[in-house]
């Protein structure tokens, strides 16, 4: 079959600046002459480039990798003193020989655990084929991962990109034009304190926690038309509803919300609070927006965080686990938003590349083969069971236990303790843990995490507990 493109239109779209050339077919066969070739050969051959180490060097080397980190690598995070060497399952190794059980899962996106057969395998195997083309053509990954997300979600159709952050900037970008096509020239996006949505520009602007603005505004201001209200609270969302339909030339964009705070606390919504907001957004013509990016794909013990609140939305993102390690992101949208955007309207270089979409069918795969979601919820309550009982055991220093599924937080009630103090002394018994919010201790294992895993998990941290417990009496005695 002889396919033909419209290549007037074809250059038309790509614009300008992307690069892309139509050759005739005179320049397409013009050869380089012999002395262009010698020039290149020489250039290449006389470069002098200082080659990269080795990773086996710096294993082997104590030390170096953090000196490294100080001299070259901007400090965006405090880093724990771990070299990370290799994984397996529900373990993690270092380069000095200590074991690790992971209940981190590089914070909720290691689903499958550590060096997964399958997912292996999936990447392997699209690496020897072809890892990247440019979305210009078909991917058949790329349309089967989209076809499963849709099949099993609200959702119509899917965009991809390859982070979180940029999944809730498309959902953003998608609520602003759906909103202008509504004759709205101030669009407005109601988004909840405590929320944590990406660290990009719009999406920090989403984020409504003035810790992370810090130094990023313009004259005092993040990005406009952002409103925030309390999670979970009707009677504000409620006034901040009336108080844009009061403000001339605004209007209701979207309401934007997490299924269930995680970087905030690990809050779970309320499902009435959800059902104002959608009926809000039926009423108004606004979009329902759900970032599903940490309690999606399974987390909450079922395959996305709506389905815990007994509404539909018109938008949801997702990424972390999506990949099960590899970067993907995806904004996924319902009948109401589905045909938004048109050709040019967003894009991105690598979402939805073969590679990509190809671990993302592994994962799915694996979700559907092995009965995740049960395991998920079994070993969800079984986790919150044995938290319970630790925090009831230490009263004076751990409060509420709070989540779904497999994303469980329990509550620092002493106010002089941070939760990094805890985190560390599991760290010492060989539990690897991450604080959530100012006073939460997160548990976020992989989604594959076994019943004496979990068990030993709730030992390691009941003996770190008892030591932060001792060494605050030894405080006051």
């Amino acid at each position: 079959m002889k396919v033909v493109f419209p290549f007037a239109l074809l250059a038309a779209s790509m614009g300008a600046s992307s690069g892309f050339v139509l050759s005739s077919p005179s320049s397409s066969n013009a050869k380089p002459s012999a002395v262009s070739l010698k020039a290149s050969v020489e250039k290449t051959t006389t470069s002098k480039l200082i080659p990269p180490k080795s990773i086996e060097e710096l294993m082997s080397h104590e030390g170096e990798t953090g000196q490294l980190y100080d001299l070259n690598v901007q400090k965006t995070y405090g880093r724990y003193p771990l070299v990370i060497k290799n994984g397996k399952g529900c373990k993690l190794y270092t380069s000095d020989g200590k074991e690790f059980l992971d209940c981190v899962s590089g914070i909720a996106t290691c689903a499958l655990g550590h060096s997964n057969p399958e997912l292996n395998a999936a990447i392997n195997k699209q690496m020897g084929e072809v890892h990247h083309v440019s979305n210009l053509y078909l991917i058949p990954s790329q349309a089967a991962l989209a076809t499963w997300l849709c099949d099993n979600s609200v959702a119509q159709k899917a965009f991809f990109c390859n982070s979180g952050a940029e999944a809730n900037e498309a959902a953003i970008k998608c609520a602003r034009r759906h909103a202008s096509n509504r004759g709205i020239t101030k669009p407005v996006i109601i988004t909840a304190h405590q929320s944590f949505h990406g660290r990009t520009l719009a999406a920090l602007s989403a984020t409504a926690q003035p810790k992370y603005h810090k130094g990023f505004g313009y004259d005092g201001q993040m990005v406009q038309g952002f409103k925030y209200v309390t999670y979970n609270s009707i009677e504000e969302l409620k006034a901040a509803v009336q108080e844009i339909n009061d403000t001339e030339g605004q209007g209701l964009a979207a309401i934007m919300m997490e299924a269930l705070q995680g970087e905030g606390g690990i809050v779970p919504g309320n499902p009435e609070f959800f059902k104002t907001i959608r009926e809000i957004c039926d009423e108004t013509g606004a979009l329902m927006v759900m970032d599903e990016v940490q309690i999606g794909m399974g987390r909450s013990g079922k395959l996305w965080g709506y389905q815990n609140l007994g509404i539909e939305p018109d938008v949801f993102t997702s990424a972390k686990a999506l990949g099960g390690g590899v970067p993907i992101g995806a904004m996924l949208a319902g009948p109401k938003a589905a045909d938004v955007f048109g050709p040019g309207d967003h894009a991105s270089t690598y979402g939805g590349n073969p590679l990509a979409c190809s671990a993302g069918l592994a994962v799915a795969k694996y979700f559907s083969d092995h009965n995740i979601l049960d395991n998920v919820e079994a070993r969800g309550a079984q986790l919150e069971g044995g938290l319970t009982a630790v925090a009831e055991k230490y009263p004076e220093l751990l409060g509420a236990v709070r989540g779904w599924g497999l994303l469980r937080g329990v509550v620092v009630s002493d106010k002089n303790v941070a939760p990094g103090k805890i985190v560390l002394a599991a760290m010492d018994e060989g539990l690897l843990l991450v604080a959530a919010g100012y006073d939460v201790v997160r548990f976020v294992p992989p989604l594959i995490v076994s019943e004496d895993e979990i068990n030993t998990a709730l030992a390691l941290f009941e003996k770190a507990v008892e030591k932060v417990a001792a060494s605050l009496k030894d405080l006051n005695p």
